[in-house]
């Protein structure tokens, strides 16, 4: 296992310690640490079913911990009061796996939604705030039309104006490229690439996409039995000889010696991930 990163309180903008969380008697989260540099793109991967979105909607303030510290800008993160609440929603945006944008409303009017909830920005500023956005992304043009006259892209993009025109510190991704095609998935990381660098928020990603996970990000968590059973960069990750590590990143190379073996008649002993 590799030791969390070592950094000044300073540079972090997370610093997240033994987060539980159960739903009955089944426990998701035992124990969870994790360290997220200010400026930085972090991807936490895992097995489906891991709870990787269930952290992520603790960080987010979603979903509430039974215990553990989670640490913003150096501060201890309190969203139990409507202060703290809208607060933190102003400095962090949650970019959900469906984009959860309102059919009823013009991509303008999506965007729109957090300034209006979220600050007391006069109607001009919002709307100027929002057409830069838009423009930003290269949706402008698409400003009065629905998410449904939209492609699956331009609703991600779309989805993505709205998290960042609050001009939030931290950017949370769910699962961003669930149910899409490789070049799509390709695209979503380029944009959140493009975009992190270009408006410079930090970043967290739980994802299983390892390749494009690897070429996005400057450290991978490796999320397992409710715990963070890796932390470093792609570089100690590729290498990490740790078990848990090895059998989730080589998965494919596992899959092509196993249906080789399959050919040749043999029955190849493995575990079963279903």
């Amino acid at each position: 296992m590799t030791a969390a990163l070592q950094a000044p309180a300073a540079e972090l903008l997370l610093d997240v310690r033994g987060i539980h969380k159960s739903f009955g008697d089944q426990a998701v989260l035992a124990g969870v640490d994790l360290v997220v540099p200010r400026g930085s793109v972090v991807t936490v991967l895992g097995k489906s079913g891991t709870g990787k979105s269930v952290f992520l909607k603790c960080l987010a303030g979603i979903v509430t911990p039974d215990a553990g510290e989670i640490r913003f800008a150096g501060c201890v993160l309190d969203t139990g009061t409507p202060a703290a609440r809208a607060e933190f929603r102003r400095r962090c945006s949650y970019l959900f796996q469906s984009n959860a944008l309102f059919d009823s409303l013009t991509a303008l009017e999506n965007v729109a939604l957090p300034l209006e909830q979220t600050t007391q920005v006069p109607n001009a500023e919002i709307r100027a705030r929002c057409l830069e956005a838009l423009r930003q992304l290269e949706l402008e043009r698409f400003k009065d039309r629905h998410p449904g006259e939209l492609s699956g892209g331009m609703q991600k993009r779309l989805a993505l104006a709205r998290a960042i025109v609050t001009r939030p510190e931290l950017v949370l991704f769910d699962e961003p490229t669930a149910g899409l095609d490789p070049l799509r998935r390709n695209s979503v990381f380029e944009m959140i690439a493009k975009y992190q660098r270009q408006f410079g928020f930090t970043a967290v990603l739980v994802t299983h996409d390892v390749p494009e996970a690897l070429a996005v990000s400057d450290r991978i968590a490796l999320l397992d039995s409710g715990r963070i059973r890796f932390q470093g960069t792609p570089g100690e990750f590729q290498s990490s000889e740790d078990a848990g590590v090895h059998a989730f990143r080589d998965s494919a190379a596992a899959l092509h010696e196993a249906i080789a073996a399959v050919r040749r008649g043999e029955a190849p002993a493995g575990e079963d991930f279903l």
